[in-house]
């Protein structure tokens, strides 16, 4: 079913079909949108039940059917209002009946740029809020004051500010601030949900700035604001404290690699640096334990996933070590770990790079090292080895073939094989 056929349904079911959301705010924006979403006005829920059979119905509070409209799986919601009644994001009374409008459905929306619709078969923009004109300005502004009554719409705002690269109006930074109280109550998913979602945009340090300029980087990422104010030696870190440290290399590596889990690691590389004590700074020793002590209370407080928490620990604990490694047992032991790891030698090295402005030599090749390496195996062990003495045979030639590599550095061919 074409998006015209749709429409062209719901106005002889007496209604009409708006595409709403996202898809409206990216067509001002010059983008191709993900996804289209489509909001119904004027038409009973029987009715539209009757008229697609084959949609699949979801949602508790209120029906949300899946309809295939141009090859694709689309969201289809009645136009509703929403009441606040109690706190949090189930304290809402939701009415969705044939004669809500289409204005009343966008005036629930967070802020303007997501509160468009466009008409179907018309064509026609309804824009009550100035939407358009705040996604030609890179503006995030609140719709209206209902803004509040779902604290987590102020992690959305800082969430839309990274993605799009818009500025925050300050009525709408207010707002955001208002909403501290009930953030401290939400369900520690909807945080983590923002959370992946902004660490997948170009800049997530804004999410983050953002936050901090509302007044909520401490309510909902404690383990992050912690690391404000907590010096660091200039002559290695001119950027300034733990937490500029930390938004610089997010951003850095986010600019080279796409996957959340590697974001979520290079962010939390130095976690432990926000509990130094005072009198030992600029200094920071033994930040990597206590990293993972506070990658562990991180964990407690909104549960990770557990690849993002193996890879956050992994490069807590070698980032500092990694680069300075210089006997082959520990380098060896080292890529090794790695390459077995949920982020993998690219991935590491990745971040390692950007924190350290390089890589030794032995991450440089980490890759045809490995290579290597791992051609020495169970069935090169002599025959009269037993038990865990094949484990140390195979480590032991390991060893020597990496001291062999090392000292041929200029035989890497441009194939990346080593010929010695």
């Amino acid at each position: 079913m074409t998006e015209l056929d749709f429409a062209k349904k719901i106005q002889a079911l007496g209604g009409k079909a708006y595409l709403v959301g996202g898809a409206v705010r990216d067509k001002f924006r010059g983008v191709t949108a993900h996804d289209r979403d489509y909001c119904v006005t004027g038409v009973e829920e029987k009715n539209f039940a009757e008229a697609f059979p084959n949609a699949a119905k979801f949602g508790k509070s209120f029906p949300v059917y899946s309809v295939d409209i141009d090859a694709a799986h689309c969201e289809v919601a009645f136009a509703r209002t929403e009441r606040k009644v109690g706190t949090g994001y189930r304290g809402f009374e939701i009415l969705f009946a044939p004669s809500v409008t289409i204005e009343q459905d966008l005036y629930r929306r967070d802020t303007t740029i997501n509160a468009m619709a466009i008409e179907l078969l018309s064509g026609e923009l309804v824009d009550p809020f100035g939407g358009r004109e705040d996604v030609l300005n890179k503006k995030i502004r609140a719709v209206s004051e209902h803004f509040t009554d779902d604290p987590v719409r102020a992690l959305r705002a800082a969430r839309q500010a990274a993605q799009f690269g818009f500025e925050i109006c300050a009525e709408t930074v207010e707002a955001m601030r208002r909403c501290e109280p009930e953030l401290a109550r939400e369900p520690s998913e909807r945080i983590f949900d923002e959370l992946e979602t902004a660490l997948k945009t170009d800049k997530p340090s804004t999410f983050f700035r953002s936050l901090e300029r509302a007044g909520l980087l401490e309510a909902t990422f404690p383990e992050i604001a912690q690391l404000r104010g907590k010096i660091q030696p200039t002559a290695f870190h001119p950027e300034g404290d733990a937490y500029e440290h930390t938004m610089q290399i997010v951003d850095d590596v986010a600019a080279i690699n796409p996957k959340p889990l590697v974001r979520f690691a290079a962010l939390a590389h130095d976690l432990g640096k926000g509990t130094t004590p005072q009198e030992m700074l600029p200094h920071h020793y033994r930040h990597e334990q206590r990293g993972l002590e506070v990658l562990n209370q991180m964990n407690r407080r909104m549960t990770l996933p557990n690849d993002w928490k193996k890879a956050a620990a992994l490069v807590i604990r070698e980032h500092m070590r990694a680069p300075r490694l210089e006997r082959a047992a520990k380098i060896v032991d080292l890529l090794l770990n790695v390459n077995a790891s949920i982020l993998g030698v690219k991935d590491f090295c990745d971040i390692i790079r950007v924190d350290n402005h390089g890589l030794p030599p032995y991450l440089e090749h980490a890759q045809e090292i490995i290579g290597e390496l791992l051609k020495i195996g169970g069935k090169d062990v002599p025959p009269e080895l037993h038990g865990a003495d094949i484990g140390k045979w195979i480590r032991e030639q390991r060893i020597r073939r990496f001291v062999t590599i090392r000292g041929s550095w200029s035989s890497l061919a441009s194939d990346g094989s080593f010929s010695v």
